[in-house]
C-alpha cells in the first residue's frame, strides 16, 4: 500500500537503491529532503549533476578526480618514484589520513575475481604496466586488501613486476590494535608473525 503517495514513495525508493541504503535510511533521508529550503534542494541536486558529469579517472593514478591529472599526482612535492597500488579510491583516502606516505598512487578499481568475472583486463593493470615502464618507478608498494582475491591480485602483479628490477613490497598485516590474540584467525596470526619488526 502507498502510503505517503507517488513523488514521495518514489523518492524513497530511489535512494533505498543506494549502496548501504535500507528502506528506513532512504526514508530518513526523504523528509529530511523535503523539509531542507528549496535552494538547498536546488543546490544538492546541481551539486549531483556536476559530479556526475565532471569527475573522471586520473590521467595518471586513475583515481577519481574533477582535473585531468588528481592534486596528488600533480604535486611536486610527493615521491613519483614510489607508488602504492590500492584497490580503490576509498582505500587511497585511508592511506592519506595518515599522512605518512608521501609517494603517489595507482587506483586498480577491483581485484582478479573469477568467480564474479572480473579478470586482468577488467581492473587497471594494463595502465599500471605502462605506468612503471615509462616513469622512473623506484618501489612499487602493493596495498591490496588481505582477501583471497586481494592476495592472488598481489601476487600476479608482483610476477608481472619482477622482471622490470623495480622493488616490490606488500603491506603488512596482522593483529589489529586492541586485538585479543584467542580471537585472531591463523592467517592473520601468520602474518603478523612474518612481518614483525625490530623494537
Amino acid at each position: 500500500m502507498d502510503v505517503y503517495g507517488g513523488l514521495l514513495s518514489k523518492l524513497i525508493e530511489e535512494l533505498s537503491r543506494l549502496p548501504g541504503i535500507g528502506g528506513k535510511s532512504a526514508q530518513r533521508l526523504a523528509f529530511y529532503i523535503i523539509n531542507m529550503p528549496e535552494e538547498k534542494v536546488e543546490k544538492l541536486s546541481q551539486v549531483m549533476l556536476d559530479a556526475r558529469k565532471n569527475i573522471k579517472y586520473c590521467r595518471d593514478c586513475y583515481t577519481l578526480s574533477d582535473k585531468e591529472v588528481c592534486p596528488i599526482c600533480a604535486s611536486p612535492s610527493r615521491d613519483h618514484k614510489t607508488i602504492m597500488v590500492v584497490e580503490s579510491p576509498r582505500d587511497m583516502a585511508a592511506y592519506e589520513k595518515t599522512a605518512q606516505f608521501k609517494g603517489v598512487y595507482h587506483v586498480l578499481h577491483g581485484v582478479i575475481n573469477p568467480a564474479l568475472g572480473i579478470g586482468v583486463a577488467d581492473i587497471k593493470l594494463k595502465e599500471l604496466i605502462q605506468r612503471i615502464q615509462r616513469e622512473d618507478t623506484e618501489e612499487l608498494i602493493i596495498a591490496t586488501n588481505s582477501s583471497v582475491e586481494g592476495e592472488a591480485t598481489a601476487m600476479y602483479i608482483s610476477k608481472l613486476v619482477k622482471p622490470s628490477g623495480i622493488k616490490t613490497t606488500r603491506i603488512a598485516t596482522g593483529v589489529p590494535v586492541g586485538g585479543d590474540l584467542e580471537c585472531i584467525d591463523e592467517v592473520t596470526l601468520l602474518r603478523a608473525l612474518e612481518g614483525r619488526i625490530t623494537i
